[in-house]
């Protein structure tokens, strides 16, 4: 098993980034205080900054917020989890859970959500899929043993708890440009594959190989599903 931070610098260089309009969406223009939750190694958190605004990166694993602090310098990054934030109550204009909100125990993580965002702010969750529709996509999701970052067609709503209510929702359908040895190294970050025997590592990979176009640059077709709530005030 590669150690922990090998597979942060795997993260930070072979995930993907997301897509400007869905940024706006889930944070609003006049968000002085936005909090990255599960932030990694800050790909979301990048997405956040801009004069005026303060980003706090949330993030449970050390590795992660080493790559985290030299990516994004201008966050303030801090370890903790969804459950346990440690910032103080009603102090964060907007919470963001990126490719994050399905780790967290959820009445806890709705209930500490509510306790940290200000009246009236924002909790938003996002999620990159790979678009399964096309054939060649939905054999990679099977030769990758990946079961939760698909988009067959149709968004389901995530499980959040009162008191937020009813989400907006906006789909983002767009191209990621990626090369066969950006897929595999997507693959070698993932935590699942962590857990494998290095035979099975290496039978993952060579599944994923048999199924990847043989070209230089591949269009890998994603939907960003995001979900915004308003704390009541």
């Amino acid at each position: 098993m590669p150690p922990t931070s090998t597979r942060s610098r795997r993260y930070a260089t072979a995930r993907p980034t997301y897509p400007a309009a869905v940024v706006e969406f889930l944070v609003p223009d006049d968000a002085a205080i936005v909090a990255d939750v599960g932030a990694g190694t800050g790909l979301f958190a990048r997405l956040l900054v801009r004069p005026g605004r303060s980003v706090v990166a949330i993030e449970p694993s050390a590795a992660m917020l080493d790559e985290l602090r030299a990516a994004v310098p201008e966050a303030v990054a801090l370890q903790g989890t969804g459950e346990r934030m440690p910032v103080a109550a009603a102090s964060i204009d907007a919470v963001v859970f990126a490719q994050a909100w399905h780790w967290v125990d959820v009445p806890a993580a709705t209930a500490e959500v509510a306790r940290v965002l200000r009246p009236g702010g924002t909790l938003g969750l996002v999620w990159n899929l790979r678009v399964e529709r096309v054939p060649w996509v939905r054999a990679l999701g099977t030769a990758m043993r990946a079961d939760g970052d698909h988009y067959r067609g149709g968004e389901v709503d995530a499980e959040v708890d009162a008191p937020f209510g009813e989400p907006g929702r906006l789909s983002v359908e767009w191209m990621r440009e990626t090369t066969r040895d950006e897929i595999l190294a997507d693959v070698r970050s993932r935590s699942y594959f962590a857990l494998l025997s290095s035979t099975e590592q290496a039978q993952v990979l060579d599944d994923v190989r048999a199924v990847l176009p043989d070209e230089e640059r591949i269009a890998l077709p994603y939907v960003t599903a995001a979900f915004r709530y308003i704390r009541p005030n």
